[in-house]
């Protein structure tokens, strides 16, 4: 059982280390606030969010989605929130157009000028998170990344970027949500003060 222990004190002080440096970044830190700033301003001018991810980012998509539409910490108004990418979208949009405009099309059709984008990308080279992001440059529609390891080609593609600069998509994805909750939490301090 030594091992086992190894493996877990090894697994959750790599996870500590990353989000420590992050945490003391202040180029870090700065764009957490402008992205908490972003969310702010579009529920105030009446928008609202998408996101999309792959895989464990699209669950974390529909998390995010879910904390806004539903609630997060505070009893306070619905925030309209959308995951990219329900079953039978994707399942009609990838035998028709292929998997790779799954996102864009859907952000297409439901999405308006003063509306967000937050893409999610642990390798930072998601087709269909670069194809949603050209779809809501097109249509005027502000756009977030989060992303990992080097931030990929994706980091070209949208207005406001975050890279978690780990190696492996798991700790990549523990830091998405961590600045997801947190992204949360700022932004109903701010919508909301008299709630606190």
């Amino acid at each position: 059982m030594a091992d086992v222990l190894e493996i877990w004190k090894s697994s959750l002080a790599e996870a500590q280390k990353i989000l420590s440096e992050f945490l003391s970044n202040p180029d870090q830190m700065r764009k957490c606030e402008l992205f908490t700033q972003k969310i702010v301003e579009t529920y105030r001018n009446n928008g609202n969010i998408f996101i999309c991810g792959n895989g464990g980012s699209h669950c974390d998509a529909m998390h995010f989605a879910e904390e806004l539409t539903g609630k997060y910490r505070l009893e306070r108004r619905p925030l309209g929130a959308l995951a990219l990418g329900d079953p039978s979208h994707v399942t009609c949009v990838g035998n028709d157009y292929g998997f790779e405009h799954v996102f864009s099309r859907q952000l297409a059709a439901l999405a308006r000028r003063g509306d967000l984008l937050i893409g999610l990308s642990t390798s930072g080279n998601s087709k269909n998170v670069g194809l949603a992001f050209e779809a809501a440059k097109e249509r005027g529609i502000r756009t977030v990344a989060l992303l990992g390891r080097d931030g990929g080609w994706l980091k070209e593609k949208a207005e406001h970027v975050i890279i978690v600069p780990a190696k492996t998509s798991d700790r990549v994805q523990e830091m998405h949500i961590k600045i997801l909750h947190t992204v949360i939490e700022a932004a109903e301090w701010e919508l909301f003060p008299a709630s606190f």
